[in-house]
Protein backbone atom coordinates (compact mmCIF):
# COMPACT_ATOMS: atom_id res chain seq x y z
CA UNK A 1 0.00 0.00 0.00
CA UNK A 2 2.88 2.32 0.78
CA UNK A 3 4.27 1.90 -2.74
CA UNK A 4 0.89 2.54 -4.40
CA UNK A 5 0.31 5.57 -2.21
CA UNK A 6 3.73 6.97 -3.17
CA UNK A 7 2.95 6.46 -6.86
CA UNK A 8 -0.39 8.23 -6.47
CA UNK A 9 1.22 11.16 -4.63
CA UNK A 10 3.93 11.47 -7.35
CA UNK A 11 1.26 11.38 -10.08
CA UNK A 12 -0.77 14.06 -8.31
CA UNK A 13 2.33 16.21 -7.85
CA UNK A 14 3.29 15.80 -11.51
CA UNK A 15 -0.27 16.64 -12.60
CA UNK A 16 -0.25 19.73 -10.42
CA UNK A 17 3.03 20.95 -11.89
CA UNK A 18 1.72 20.29 -15.40
CA UNK A 19 -1.49 22.14 -14.58
CA UNK A 20 0.43 25.18 -13.34
CA UNK A 21 3.01 25.44 -16.13
CA UNK A 22 1.58 23.70 -19.20
CA UNK A 23 -2.16 24.40 -19.09
CA UNK A 24 -1.83 28.24 -19.39
CA UNK A 25 0.20 27.76 -22.57
CA UNK A 26 -2.26 25.33 -24.14
CA UNK A 27 -5.36 27.28 -23.11
CA UNK A 28 -4.07 30.66 -24.26
CA UNK A 29 -4.16 32.29 -20.83
CA UNK A 30 -0.60 33.59 -21.18
CA UNK A 31 -1.39 35.19 -24.53
CA UNK A 32 -4.54 36.79 -23.13
CA UNK A 33 -2.56 38.09 -20.14
CA UNK A 34 0.04 39.63 -22.45
CA UNK A 35 -2.68 41.31 -24.49
CA UNK A 36 -4.30 42.71 -21.37
CA UNK A 37 -0.94 43.95 -20.13
CA UNK A 38 -0.17 45.66 -23.44
CA UNK A 39 -3.59 47.33 -23.46
CA UNK A 40 -3.23 48.47 -19.87
CA UNK A 41 0.23 49.91 -20.57
CA UNK A 42 -0.85 51.80 -23.71
CA UNK A 43 -2.67 54.62 -21.90
CA UNK A 44 0.08 55.60 -19.43
CA UNK A 45 2.64 55.54 -22.22
CA UNK A 46 0.47 57.64 -24.54
CA UNK A 47 -0.10 60.40 -21.98
CA UNK A 48 3.53 61.53 -21.72
CA UNK A 49 3.71 61.45 -25.52
CA UNK A 50 0.68 63.71 -25.81
CA UNK A 51 2.05 65.93 -23.11
CA UNK A 52 5.38 66.13 -24.91
CA UNK A 53 3.60 66.79 -28.21
CA UNK A 54 1.67 69.62 -26.61
CA UNK A 55 4.96 71.28 -25.69
CA UNK A 56 6.39 70.94 -29.18
CA UNK A 57 6.30 73.69 -31.70
CA UNK A 58 3.97 73.48 -34.70
CA UNK A 59 6.92 72.91 -37.01
CA UNK A 60 8.10 69.90 -34.99
CA UNK A 61 4.59 68.44 -34.99
CA UNK A 62 4.38 68.83 -38.77
CA UNK A 63 7.78 67.18 -39.24
CA UNK A 64 6.77 64.27 -37.03
CA UNK A 65 3.52 63.81 -38.95
CA UNK A 66 5.35 63.82 -42.27
CA UNK A 67 7.80 61.19 -41.03
CA UNK A 68 4.95 58.91 -39.95
CA UNK A 69 3.19 59.38 -43.30
CA UNK A 70 6.38 58.66 -45.24
CA UNK A 71 6.96 55.44 -43.27
CA UNK A 72 3.41 54.32 -44.07
CA UNK A 73 3.91 55.10 -47.74
CA UNK A 74 7.09 53.01 -47.89
CA UNK A 75 5.28 50.05 -46.32
CA UNK A 76 2.46 50.30 -48.89
CA UNK A 77 4.65 50.12 -52.00
CA UNK A 78 3.90 46.43 -52.56
CA UNK A 79 0.27 45.98 -51.62
CA UNK A 80 -1.25 42.49 -51.36
CA UNK A 81 -3.64 41.12 -53.95
CA UNK A 82 -6.76 42.13 -52.01
CA UNK A 83 -5.60 45.77 -51.97
CA UNK A 84 -4.75 45.63 -55.69
CA UNK A 85 -8.25 44.38 -56.45
CA UNK A 86 -9.67 47.29 -54.46
CA UNK A 87 -7.41 49.75 -56.30
CA UNK A 88 -8.71 48.39 -59.61
CA UNK A 89 -12.30 48.94 -58.48
CA UNK A 90 -13.17 45.22 -58.35
CA UNK A 91 -15.17 43.68 -55.53
CA UNK A 92 -13.76 40.21 -56.24
CA UNK A 93 -12.26 37.95 -53.61
CA UNK A 94 -8.80 36.49 -54.09
CA UNK A 95 -10.28 33.03 -54.58
CA UNK A 96 -12.60 34.24 -57.34
CA UNK A 97 -9.74 36.10 -59.03
CA UNK A 98 -7.46 33.06 -59.00
CA UNK A 99 -10.21 30.68 -60.13
CA UNK A 100 -11.31 32.93 -63.00
CA UNK A 101 -7.89 33.26 -64.51
CA UNK A 102 -7.00 29.63 -63.92
CA UNK A 103 -9.98 28.83 -66.14
CA UNK A 104 -8.78 31.45 -68.66
CA UNK A 105 -5.29 29.92 -68.73
CA UNK A 106 -6.67 26.42 -69.14
CA UNK A 107 -8.96 27.58 -71.95
CA UNK A 108 -6.04 29.26 -73.74
CA UNK A 109 -3.97 26.08 -73.43
CA UNK A 110 -6.77 23.92 -74.85
CA UNK A 111 -7.38 26.39 -77.70
CA UNK A 112 -3.70 26.36 -78.68
CA UNK A 113 -3.62 22.57 -78.58
CA UNK A 114 -6.67 22.47 -80.86
CA UNK A 115 -4.89 24.76 -83.33
CA UNK A 116 -1.90 22.41 -83.23
CA UNK A 117 0.84 24.82 -82.24
CA UNK A 118 2.68 22.26 -80.11
CA UNK A 119 2.80 21.38 -76.43
CA UNK A 120 5.51 23.86 -75.35
CA UNK A 121 3.95 26.76 -77.24
CA UNK A 122 0.51 25.89 -75.82
CA UNK A 123 1.94 25.74 -72.29
CA UNK A 124 3.63 29.10 -72.75
CA UNK A 125 0.51 30.72 -74.13
CA UNK A 126 -1.65 29.23 -71.37
CA UNK A 127 0.79 30.40 -68.69
CA UNK A 128 0.83 33.92 -70.17
CA UNK A 129 -2.95 34.02 -70.35
CA UNK A 130 -3.41 32.65 -66.83
CA UNK A 131 -0.64 34.57 -65.04
CA UNK A 132 0.26 37.57 -67.20
CA UNK A 133 -3.19 38.62 -68.40
CA UNK A 134 -4.81 39.02 -64.95
CA UNK A 135 -2.13 41.33 -63.60
CA UNK A 136 -2.07 43.32 -66.83
CA UNK A 137 -5.84 43.68 -66.47
CA UNK A 138 -5.45 44.83 -62.86
CA UNK A 139 -2.87 47.39 -63.92
CA UNK A 140 -5.08 48.65 -66.75
CA UNK A 141 -8.18 48.97 -64.55
CA UNK A 142 -6.13 50.64 -61.81
CA UNK A 143 -4.72 53.27 -64.18
CA UNK A 144 -8.13 53.93 -65.72
CA UNK A 145 -9.69 54.35 -62.28
CA UNK A 146 -6.90 56.70 -61.18
CA UNK A 147 -7.35 58.76 -64.36
CA UNK A 148 -11.10 59.07 -63.75
CA UNK A 149 -10.42 60.04 -60.14
CA UNK A 150 -7.93 62.76 -61.07
CA UNK A 151 -10.38 64.32 -63.53
CA UNK A 152 -12.89 65.08 -60.77
CA UNK A 153 -10.67 65.38 -57.70
CA UNK A 154 -9.76 69.11 -58.06
CA UNK A 155 -13.47 70.00 -58.32
CA UNK A 156 -14.17 67.95 -55.19
CA UNK A 157 -11.45 69.81 -53.29
CA UNK A 158 -12.95 73.13 -54.45
CA UNK A 159 -16.34 72.06 -53.10
CA UNK A 160 -14.75 71.26 -49.74
CA UNK A 161 -13.04 74.68 -49.67
CA UNK A 162 -16.30 76.48 -50.43
CA UNK A 163 -18.12 74.46 -47.78
CA UNK A 164 -15.53 75.29 -45.11
CA UNK A 165 -15.58 78.98 -46.03
CA UNK A 166 -19.38 78.91 -45.78
CA UNK A 167 -19.13 77.59 -42.21
CA UNK A 168 -19.68 73.87 -42.73
CA UNK A 169 -17.53 71.40 -40.75
CA UNK A 170 -15.05 69.33 -42.72
CA UNK A 171 -17.06 66.14 -42.20
CA UNK A 172 -20.23 67.71 -43.65
CA UNK A 173 -18.26 68.92 -46.66
CA UNK A 174 -16.95 65.39 -47.19
CA UNK A 175 -20.51 64.08 -46.98
CA UNK A 176 -21.49 66.45 -49.79
CA UNK A 177 -18.81 64.92 -52.00
CA UNK A 178 -19.80 61.37 -51.01
CA UNK A 179 -23.38 61.99 -52.13
CA UNK A 180 -23.11 64.32 -55.16
CA UNK A 181 -19.78 63.58 -56.87
CA UNK A 182 -19.24 61.10 -59.70
CA UNK A 183 -17.44 57.79 -59.46
CA UNK A 184 -14.85 56.91 -58.28
CA UNK A 185 -14.59 60.12 -56.20
CA UNK A 186 -17.98 59.49 -54.61
CA UNK A 187 -17.19 55.97 -53.39
CA UNK A 188 -13.77 56.97 -52.05
CA UNK A 189 -15.13 59.88 -50.04
CA UNK A 190 -18.01 57.72 -48.82
CA UNK A 191 -15.38 55.31 -47.53
CA UNK A 192 -13.67 58.19 -45.70
CA UNK A 193 -16.96 59.22 -44.07
CA UNK A 194 -17.80 55.64 -43.06
CA UNK A 195 -14.32 55.09 -41.65
CA UNK A 196 -14.58 58.28 -39.59
CA UNK A 197 -18.03 57.27 -38.38
CA UNK A 198 -16.72 54.10 -36.71
CA UNK A 199 -14.25 56.09 -34.62
CA UNK A 200 -11.12 56.74 -36.69
CA UNK A 201 -9.90 60.38 -36.66
CA UNK A 202 -10.73 62.23 -39.84
CA UNK A 203 -7.06 62.89 -40.57
CA UNK A 204 -6.27 59.17 -40.43
CA UNK A 205 -9.34 58.42 -42.56
CA UNK A 206 -8.16 60.86 -45.24
CA UNK A 207 -4.72 59.24 -45.23
CA UNK A 208 -6.43 55.95 -46.09
CA UNK A 209 -7.37 57.48 -49.45
CA UNK A 210 -3.84 56.89 -50.72
CA UNK A 211 -4.19 53.14 -50.11
CA UNK A 212 -7.08 52.75 -52.55
CA UNK A 213 -6.00 55.53 -54.98
CA UNK A 214 -2.18 55.45 -54.93
CA UNK A 215 -1.55 58.76 -56.70
CA UNK A 216 0.42 61.75 -55.35
CA UNK A 217 -2.67 63.97 -55.41
CA UNK A 218 -4.53 61.72 -52.96
CA UNK A 219 -1.44 61.62 -50.77
CA UNK A 220 -1.26 65.44 -50.78
CA UNK A 221 -4.88 65.66 -49.67
CA UNK A 222 -4.37 63.20 -46.82
CA UNK A 223 -1.22 65.00 -45.65
CA UNK A 224 -2.92 68.43 -45.65
CA UNK A 225 -5.94 67.25 -43.65
CA UNK A 226 -3.85 65.15 -41.24
CA UNK A 227 -1.43 67.99 -40.48
CA UNK A 228 -4.29 70.44 -39.98
CA UNK A 229 -6.02 68.05 -37.57
CA UNK A 230 -2.85 67.54 -35.54
CA UNK A 231 -1.13 70.92 -35.68
CA UNK A 232 -3.98 73.29 -36.52
CA UNK A 233 -4.06 76.00 -39.15
CA UNK A 234 -6.33 77.48 -41.79
CA UNK A 235 -7.74 74.42 -43.56
CA UNK A 236 -9.60 76.35 -46.27
CA UNK A 237 -6.43 78.19 -47.28
CA UNK A 238 -4.37 74.98 -47.27
CA UNK A 239 -6.94 73.12 -49.37
CA UNK A 240 -7.25 76.13 -51.70
CA UNK A 241 -3.50 76.00 -52.31
CA UNK A 242 -3.78 72.25 -52.82
CA UNK A 243 -6.53 72.77 -55.40
CA UNK A 244 -4.31 75.14 -57.37
CA UNK A 245 -1.45 72.64 -57.22
CA UNK A 246 -3.74 69.86 -58.45
CA UNK A 247 -4.95 71.92 -61.39
CA UNK A 248 -1.38 72.94 -62.28
CA UNK A 249 -0.34 69.28 -62.21
CA UNK A 250 -3.30 68.43 -64.44
CA UNK A 251 -2.27 71.12 -66.94
CA UNK A 252 1.32 69.92 -66.88
CA UNK A 253 0.23 66.34 -67.50
CA UNK A 254 -1.89 67.40 -70.48
CA UNK A 255 1.02 69.43 -71.87
CA UNK A 256 3.39 66.47 -71.53
CA UNK A 257 0.91 64.18 -73.28
CA UNK A 258 0.55 66.65 -76.13
CA UNK A 259 4.30 67.07 -76.54
CA UNK A 260 4.98 63.31 -76.42
CA UNK A 261 2.12 62.34 -78.75
CA UNK A 262 4.34 62.58 -81.85
CA UNK A 263 6.92 60.23 -80.30
CA UNK A 264 4.16 57.81 -79.27
CA UNK A 265 2.72 57.79 -82.78
CA UNK A 266 6.17 57.11 -84.26
CA UNK A 267 6.78 54.30 -81.78
CA UNK A 268 3.40 52.75 -82.61
CA UNK A 269 4.11 52.85 -86.34
CA UNK A 270 7.60 51.38 -85.92
CA UNK A 271 6.29 48.63 -83.62
CA UNK A 272 3.41 47.69 -85.94
CA UNK A 273 5.36 47.87 -89.21
CA UNK A 274 6.96 44.36 -89.05
CA UNK A 275 3.58 42.72 -88.39
CA UNK A 276 1.92 44.66 -91.21
CA UNK A 277 4.68 43.76 -93.68
CA UNK A 278 4.60 40.11 -92.60
CA UNK A 279 0.82 39.97 -93.10
CA UNK A 280 1.02 41.58 -96.56
CA UNK A 281 3.80 39.21 -97.67
CA UNK A 282 1.81 36.21 -96.38
CA UNK A 283 -1.26 37.35 -98.34
CA UNK A 284 0.70 37.86 -101.56
CA UNK A 285 3.38 35.11 -101.35
CA UNK A 286 2.50 32.58 -98.63
CA UNK A 287 5.07 30.01 -99.79
CA UNK A 288 7.86 32.59 -99.59
CA UNK A 289 7.26 33.46 -95.91
CA UNK A 290 6.06 30.03 -94.74
CA UNK A 291 9.68 29.00 -94.13
CA UNK A 292 9.68 31.15 -91.01
CA UNK A 293 7.39 28.73 -89.17
CA UNK A 294 7.95 25.48 -91.09
CA UNK A 295 11.76 25.42 -91.00
CA UNK A 296 13.51 25.05 -87.58
CA UNK A 297 16.00 27.80 -88.42
CA UNK A 298 13.08 30.05 -89.39
CA UNK A 299 11.49 29.51 -85.99
CA UNK A 300 14.75 30.50 -84.31
CA UNK A 301 14.85 33.64 -86.45
CA UNK A 302 11.25 34.53 -85.54
CA UNK A 303 11.94 34.02 -81.82
CA UNK A 304 15.10 36.16 -81.99
CA UNK A 305 13.34 38.93 -83.91
CA UNK A 306 10.44 38.85 -81.44
CA UNK A 307 12.84 39.18 -78.50
CA UNK A 308 14.67 42.12 -80.09
CA UNK A 309 11.39 43.79 -80.98
CA UNK A 310 10.22 43.42 -77.38
CA UNK A 311 13.44 45.06 -76.18
CA UNK A 312 13.02 47.91 -78.66
CA UNK A 313 9.39 48.50 -77.70
CA UNK A 314 10.34 48.49 -74.01
CA UNK A 315 13.11 51.05 -74.61
CA UNK A 316 10.82 53.31 -76.66
CA UNK A 317 8.14 53.06 -73.97
CA UNK A 318 10.60 54.09 -71.29
CA UNK A 319 11.77 57.01 -73.42
CA UNK A 320 8.33 58.49 -74.11
CA UNK A 321 6.66 57.92 -70.72
CA UNK A 322 7.28 60.73 -68.27
CA UNK A 323 6.68 60.75 -64.52
CA UNK A 324 6.43 64.05 -62.71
Amino acid sequence: MGTYGLIILVAIAFGGVAWVFIYPILSGENQAARRMASVSRAEPVARPQRAAAAGKSRREQVEGTLKVIEERRKKARRPPLAVRLKQAGLDWTKRRFMATFAVVGLGAFVAMMVFGVGLLAALGFGFAAGCGLPFWMLSFLKKRRESNFLKEFPDAVDVIVRGIKAGLPLLDSLKLISSDAVEPVRSEFRSIVETQTIGMPIGEACLKLFESIPVPEANFFGIVVSIQQRAGGNLSEALGNLSRVLRDRKKMKAKIQAMSMEAKASASIIGALPFVVMTLVWLTSPDYIALLWTDPFGRVMMASCGAWMAVGIFVMRRMINFDF
